[in-house]
């Protein structure tokens, strides 16, 4: 599995049904100047997934309000996507949702990206959170039975955006409003005397 922490996320352009149901293109380029949470899931119309993206769904004002663009990436066809989309939620559908999901028939961005299952028939479940410059700053993969934690993911965008802030880094734990720690020895020993025994 390789680590695209710390380097420029591959690009890609594909074809993609946006946030209206519409076909278009999506160019991971041309999204630079803005956070980028890109998302892999296995399949449309299978069981972990569609809770997964209804949970991005439920959660995206919170993205918006960081800058944060979400996209949503499976082997399936945007033909594929449209269908999930036109499916009510007690059909197995996911409804309308608010973001894109992008095509990937070839698995050309799975595999760039390094998540497609051994036998790659699918991608796993793999998340990356992209910065303004096009770089990968957080990553996680999950196996295809173990759903995400759509809250942590938004802890990631606010640990990002309170370190390019502040300078400060995030110790464990940390949520929004918490204190940061100043990346020195006198640092993390002042945080630490204050905050070890609610680690």
């Amino acid at each position: 599995m390789a680590v695209l922490v710390g380097k420029e996320a591959p690009d890609f352009e594909a074809q993609a049904v946006d946030a209206a149901g519409n076909f278009k293109s999506v160019k991971l380029s041309d999204l630079q100047g803005k956070y980028v949470l890109l998302f892999f899931y296995p399949l449309d119309f299978t069981f972990v997934c569609p809770s997964e993206i209804i949970a991005f769904d439920n959660h995206l004002d919170e993205f918006k309000e960081r800058g944060v663009e979400v996209l949503g990436v499976s082997v399936d066809s945007h033909f594929t996507h449209h269908a999930w989309r036109n499916t009510p939620r007690e059909g197995g559908g996911i409804g309308p949702i608010q973001f894109s999901l992008v095509a990937d028939l070839t698995k050309e961005i799975a595999r760039d990206y390094d998540v497609l299952t051994g036998d790659g028939a699918v991608a796993y479940r793999g998340l990356f959170l992209i910065d303004k410059q096009g770089k990968v700053r957080h990553q996680v993969v999950n196996d295809l039975p173990l759903g995400r934690n759509v809250a942590e993911a938004l802890r990631m965008v606010d640990a990002l955006q309170f370190h390019e802030e502040n300078g400060e880094v995030c110790p464990a734990n940390w949520n929004k409003g918490k204190q940061g720690m100043k990346p020195t020895a006198e640092g993390v020993a002042s945080y630490l005397e204050k905050n070890a025994s609610s680690l």
